[in-house]
């Protein structure tokens, strides 16, 4: 996400950060580079020109030509400059005061609708709501058993009706069963089309008149580019939307349309997508993703996937198993699937201040190797699993059989189960700890 566009940007400001004073000069060359960067992101040019005016004003004031750190001033004018473009700060869903809440998802084909609706009623879920999903997409084969398999795999129930309806009606029905159900959240899956036109359009107003949504999201597929603008400009002007979900930005290292699609529309990015799991969506906060584009990290975000992902008692109970040293196969396999959950390594480089993502871009978790770990815990003994040390040829060789594996595979796993415990039972030494603190120890592999 950004990695292109973050590494032109620092780039140019390499001609800020070589001088010792600035001119207006140096800021007119250093404009023209991160001019060039944003054009090549795929930034809409209009959007381009008001930014770079914008920062180009601010840059030549007495604030940067007359200060020690010239170069910082500009990084810093630049950064909330990217913020403002972007919305300024989070714009939240709005949540009805007299429920339901209704959304209505809206998008062309291929752009992540179904799944984002889904993505969003989990979300809502995990934070105490009551969402249904309401099947409106009567036209795209299969879509309606999409959204109900969707549905299934996060225990949310959907809303639909048998053939002959139109989707108008089952809007129509839908809220009337999640008033009488008591559910608090509805999300209308309207169908899509590979381009906009009149039909789509007839059909999107009806039922936004019949349902009178509280939101009216539409989901934009990044990499398009600038057409997505294109798209979402569009659709704002016939439907009045209110937010809009940008998908697959994981895959999108120029990111144009998050900074585009604000400043056109004038309405916000309210969600992006960033993962094909059906946990991978994230609330959309500008200066976060500033700080991203600018390489200087987004802690905040960081913070909030290792709260998501990993669990306070759990943590407590570990520090526990840690002190008495009770630590077992169990817990190690725990301690990875957690890990994994908060997303891979260049994800999380991205948000580590002065981390190149790219730097870590092969740096995974072997989820096959995950796999085969697992399948190995899973095939022992609770006792096996307690205490691996039992373990002699037989038991590995039953244990191999049983996980379709190698009995190598199964001593590699030993071996680092080991070392792993043998570093935190140090730990839970306190002179031992001070030793390793003073390199006086070294790690056990």
């Amino acid at each position: 996400m950004f990695q292109s566009l973050s590494e032109k940007l620092n780039n140019a400001f390499k001609k800020f950060k070589n001088k010792g004073k600035l001119t207006e000069a140096d800021v007119k060359a250093g404009m023209r580079e991160i001019k060039l960067a944003l054009l090549e992101a795929d930034v809409n040019f209009k959007v381009v020109k008001d930014f770079v005016n914008t920062v180009s004003a601010r840059a030549v004031g007495s604030e940067v030509l007359e200060s020690l750190v010239p170069a910082q001033q500009v990084i810093k004018i630049v950064n909330e400059e990217l913020t403002a473009l972007m919305g300024g700060s989070q714009s939240k869903l709005t949540i009805s005061p007299k429920p339901p809440t209704v959304v209505m998802m809206v998008g062309l084909q291929g752009a992540g609708k179904t799944t984002h609706a889904a993505k969003l009623a989990g979300l809502y879920k995990s934070q105490g709501k009551s969402p249904l999903l309401v099947a409106c997409d009567i036209y795209r084969p299969a879509a309606i058993k999409q959204l109900e398999i969707l549905g299934e795999t996060l225990n949310i129930p959907v809303f639909s009706m048998e053939s002959g309806n139109s989707p108008v009606k089952i809007a129509k029905e839908g809220l009337k069963f999640a008033e009488k159900k008591g559910y608090d959240m509805v999300f209308v899956d309207t169908a899509g089309r590979l381009h906009i036109d009149e039909e789509l359009m007839e059909e999107l107003k009806n039922i936004k008149e019949a349902v009178a949504p509280t939101e009216i999201l539409l989901t934009v597929d990044a990499m398009i580019g600038q057409d997505a603008v294109t798209v979402a400009d569009h659709f704002n002007q016939l439907l009045d939307i209110t937010g809009v979900i940008l998908t697959k930005l994981d895959g999108d290292t120029r990111g144009g349309a998050a900074l585009s699609v604000r400043h056109v529309t004038g309405k916000p990015i309210k969600f992006i997508g960033t993962g094909e799991k059906l946990d991978k969506i994230e609330p959309f906060h500008p200066d976060r993703m500033a700080s991203r584009i600018l390489g200087m990290g987004d802690v905040l975000t960081l913070i909030e996937k290792a709260e998501k992902s990993f669990d306070e008692k759990k943590a407590r109970e570990l520090e526990e198993k840690i002190r008495k040293s009770t630590f077992t196969l169990d817990d190690y396999l725990d301690q990875f699937s957690q890990l994994k959950s908060m997303g891979s390594m260049e994800q999380l480089a991205a948000m580590m201040p002065g981390v190149k993502p790219s730097a870590l871009k092969d740096a995974k978790i072997d989820e096959k190797l995950m796999a085969h770990q697992e399948a190995i815990i899973k095939a022992m003994t609770k006792q096996e699993r307690t205490k691996p040390e039992i373990l002699n040829a037989s038991r590995k060789k039953r244990i191999a059989a049983g996980s379709g594996t190698s009995v190598e595979e199964v001593n590699r796993l030993l071996k680092q189960f080991d070392q792993i415990r043998a570093l935190m039972k140090s730990f839970s030494n306190p002179a031992k700890l001070s030793r390793f603190a003073k390199g006086r120890m070294k790690l056990p592999f």
